[in-house]
């Protein structure tokens, strides 16, 4: 989808952000136009890719990745730990894009590919002929034309006591209600889209955005196409996950942010891509992946 360029007042505006996840201060930013895909990409989408490359993603090389413990489906002899600071994260044997919830699962095509790195995305977004959009653009794009709204459709949860989008009902980390109709992913097209045709920008899934992560950049970023800083040892990603509730991480908000390694990897993280305008203009086939990228 095209999305126009403009200026927009990035960060928390109501003041519900995490301090250490560095919100604010709310500050403008100006951006040209520029290209976002409408949806997380696919398993479907992701399997071409695979079998194009022969892509060995890092979970697959790793040999385990992180499933919530009450989506689990695998052998318990693959049950390997739980994490010790968020112990509703299991350590499964076996999961991965293929199979998301453990080998018991296998994935469903039109879901959002899960359990794939920064690494991972990075290198799709090159074969593809595309990159990861920055932070900044991401948030734009979230906000779907609307300004200083919580949500991509506005400040009310449920409008209309409808949901608007997959994150977790209930009682954090035991019960989930599933009132949204999805215990974990919902297809990449759920619900409605926002302003500019977009799908699931909050919920669902964390989406990957090019950034490295630090909580003071919004204190010096420019104001013009803010890149990131320069350099880090994490990586943002954006929008919240079918996992996120207000009790523990009240994060399907546009401004909410969150990092994680570029090698990490679990059953609630996927990705979009974005391009520029006038490279997007330029049709492009796929391309090959990064050498250091490709582990066959």
């Amino acid at each position: 989808m095209l999305i126009p360029g403009g200026r927009f007042w990035m960060g928390d505006e109501h003041g519900e952000g995490y301090v250490a996840d560095g919100e604010v201060p709310v500050h403008e930013v100006v951006l040209d136009d520029f290209y976002l895909d409408e949806s997380t990409v696919t398993v479907s989408q992701f399997a071409t890719f695979v079998k194009s490359t022969g892509y060995v993603t890092d979970a697959e090389d790793l040999g385990v990745s992180a499933v919530f413990h009450a989506a689990v489906r695998a052998d318990p002899q693959d049950v390997l730990h739980r994490l010790a600071e968020t112990p509703w994260w299991v350590a499964v044997r076996g999961a991965s894009w293929r199979h998301p919830q453990g080998r018991g699962s296998v994935a469903v095509a039109n879901h959002p590919a899960v359990h794939v790195t920064w690494n991972d995305a990075h290198a799709f977004a090159i074969w593809a002929g595309k990159r990861l959009p920055t932070e900044a653009e991401w948030e734009y794009a979230a906000r779907g034309g609307l300004s200083a709204s919580r949500f991509p459709w506005g400040d009310v949860l449920k409008p209309g006591a409808r949901w608007q989008c997959n994150i977790f009902q209930g009682d954090f980390p035991h019960v989930n209600t599933a009132e949204d109709g999805y215990e974990t992913t919902a297809p990449a097209k759920s619900f409605r889209p926002n302003g500019y045709g977009l799908y699931n920008m909050v919920g669902n899934v964390w989406e990957w955005c090019a950034d490295w992560f630090q909580p003071d950049y919004y204190q010096r970023s420019p104001t013009t196409a803010p890149p990131g800083p320069s350099a880090g040892d994490r990586k943002v990603f954006r929008g919240g996950s079918y996992l996120c509730h207000d009790s523990y991480c009240y994060r399907y908000r546009v401004s909410a942010r969150s990092s994680n390694f570029p090698d990490s990897t679990s059953a609630n993280v996927g990705f979009r891509c974005a391009n520029d305008a006038s490279t997007a203009d330029t049709p492009r086939g796929p391309q090959s992946p990064p050498s250091q990228g490709v582990r066959t």
